[in-house]
């Protein structure tokens, strides 16, 4: 199985490298037109411009990706014994790298990456395609993480299962996307589509079991999913509102990507200060 994923790796990065560079944004935008619709700052270091695309959205999801490492560090250090533990450790540690991967590429150096020595800027790159695979190995860890701590049997095994299952077929998608390309298969959205059915899982497994066992472990975790469902919620509240363009032509650096981590940021507090300390895997009566 090791070497089969080395393999899937390698083939990923020699088919895809060239093509999904062949994606470029529509309506097409010059390097010039990057730095003209978003805030902008520059730093000199010796005879080197670097250009920092929007700073304050840059500094606060490098904070959330540092802030869940931190966590998902934490989880291992209170682990004793508990696989669920250990997974909600993996769950967000993977989602820690990958809010600084997506921070680096869709933010602070997205210019750089995307744009600069370029006639027209690239939708994406590979900085935003192991950040979509390692959000959804984030999810599906959190998978496992409530397979051992709300099912026993084989009702955990199927999920297990079903986890892994889930992230193979997403690496498969994700490989057929940047092979091709097609751009929806390496888009957020199709990201969405593959994690939104798990936290509405989610929620109702904590709820069954909440309602049948009244147990405060499952309390804390329909408080987690419920938090998080609200965060993205107010996402997109704020994307469809257009506040941004409004704010930033008023000279204020705030958006929608600044409502959803400064959410998921308060959503790691959660999880550390209330989550953690009644996270336990169920025994088998």
């Amino acid at each position: 199985m090791k070497k089969l994923f080395r393999f899937l790796c390698f083939t990923l990065l020699l088919a895809g490298c060239n093509q999904i560079e062949s994606i470029l944004y529509s309506p097409r935008q010059t390097p010039q037109d990057w730095l003209s619709i978003q805030p902008v700052m520059e730093i000199q270091i010796g005879s080197r411009a670097i250009l920092i695309i929007q700073p304050t959205t840059s500094i606060i999801v490098y904070l959330l990706g540092f802030i869940t490492i931190a966590a998902g560090i934490y989880f291992f250090s209170i682990k004793n014994s508990q696989q669920s533990r250990a997974w909600w450790g993996i769950a967000l540690l993977l989602w820690g790298i990958g809010a600084l991967l997506a921070g680096t590429s869709y933010e602070a150096f997205s210019y750089h990456i995307k744009c600069a020595g370029r006639e027209f800027c690239l939708w994406t790159s590979w900085w935003e395609i192991i950040y979509l695979i390692v959000s959804a190995a984030s999810i599906d860890a959190m998978m496992i993480a409530q397979a051992y701590s709300c099912t026993i049997r084989k009702q955990r095994k199927t999920l297990i299962l079903l986890a892994l299952t889930s992230i193979t077929l997403y690496f498969l998608i994700i490989l057929i996307g940047a092979f091709i390309p097609i751009q929806f298969l390496i888009s957020f959205e199709l990201l969405l589509i593959f994690s939104t059915p798990k936290i509405v899982f989610f929620i109702i497994l904590n709820s069954r079991r909440y309602s049948q066992y009244r147990l405060v472990m499952d309390r804390a975790l329909l408080g987690t999913w419920a938090w998080l469902a609200i965060t993205i919620a107010g996402y997109f509240l704020y994307l469809l509102s257009d506040l941004t363009q409004r704010l930033w032509k008023q000279g204020v650096w705030f958006s929608e990507n600044d409502v959803l981590h400064i959410g998921l940021i308060l959503w790691m507090v959660y999880i550390v200060l209330v989550l953690a300390k009644h996270i336990k895997d169920i025994k088998p009566a």
